[in-house]
């Protein structure tokens, strides 16, 4: 029965991943299989594979045939570089020991071109990133600047509308004060017709005492020779209270009220020329 190491199609959709399996020729892509010795995964950079060396290298000794892919697969994990040394070892060319320090110094190398492989990929993708980080701050710049011209342009109307507008605010305090003018031309007037009527009050007040004094002299009428005085000094009383409108009456009771304590207390006096004038 003729083998063949080949791949087995896993996964799904736009992202399979693939079994390295030892199969018959004539079994199908996805069928029975004698016995599965690696993966290998293409979706990732680099591609990631998984071998059993010992598997590999027996099944490929015993007469196996690898397909393409897998022969790739087996040249770059060293599987046939083990292969031909051993031949040359079964040859008698060199020793296993030499072989085996031949394969190491390859696989070193191999390592070394490797890592510098992922090295590269590495800062390629470091410097796409940053270009595109770069880019971003650029297009992020220049629609801030334009957002902040856009906002300065508002700004700019509602500043012309607010100038435009604040003479008119201005005018309306402006006639306030005529307002205000207003009440005071109204207390002038409410004081100035207010004034009469405390005049009144006070010429009310200044007529009073005029009538308490009828009865005063209704007493001193037998003493005539006094009467001239009593007119005198009535006289001065009346007058300052025309002139000061803002005394008030009880000043003229109090002034008038010890003219006539005086005036009872002189009347006994004169009670000895009463007899006197009977005597005639």
């Amino acid at each position: 029965m003729a083998t063949k190491l080949r791949l087995q199609r896993r996964g799904r959709k736009h992202h399979p991943f693939y079994q390295i399996i030892v199969a018959d020729s004539r079994a199908p892509r996805d069928g029975k299989y004698i016995e599965r010795i690696g993966s290998y995964n293409p979706n990732t950079n680099p591609a990631t594979i998984t071998l059993d060396f010992d598997r590999a290298l027996y099944w490929l000794q015993t007469g196996a045939e690898p397909s393409d892919t897998v022969r790739n697969i087996l040249s770059n994990e060293g599987v046939l570089m083990k292969k031909h040394l051993l031949g040359g070892v079964a040859k008698g060319a060199f020793t296993e020991e030499d072989a085996n320090s031949k394969f190491e110094e390859w696989l070193a190398n191999k390592q070394k071109t490797v890592d510098s492989i992922k090295s590269t990929e590495e800062e390629k993708q470091r410097a796409e990133d940053k270009a595109r980080l770069d880019a971003e701050k650029k297009a992020n710049q220049a629609r801030a600047d334009e957002i902040a011209k856009k906002n300065a342009e508002v700004i700019a109307k509602l500043e012309a509308e607010k100038a435009a507008k604040a003479p008119k605010v201005e005018e309306a305090p402006a006639e306030k004060p005529k307002e205000a003018e207003k009440p005071k031309e109204e207390v002038k007037a409410t004081t100035e017709k207010e004034a009469p009527k405390e005049d009144k009050a006070e010429v009310k007040a200044a007529k009073t005492p005029a009538v308490e004094e009828a009865p005063k002299e209704e007493k001193t009428k037998d003493a005539p020779v006094e009467e001239a005085p009593k007119k005198e000094e009535s006289t001065p009383v009346e007058e300052p209270v025309k002139e000061e409108k803002a005394a008030p009456a009880k000043e003229t009771k109090k002034e008038e009220t010890p003219v006539a304590k005086e005036e009872a207390k002189d009347a006994p006096k004169e009670e000895p020329v009463k007899d006197d004038k009977k005597a005639e």
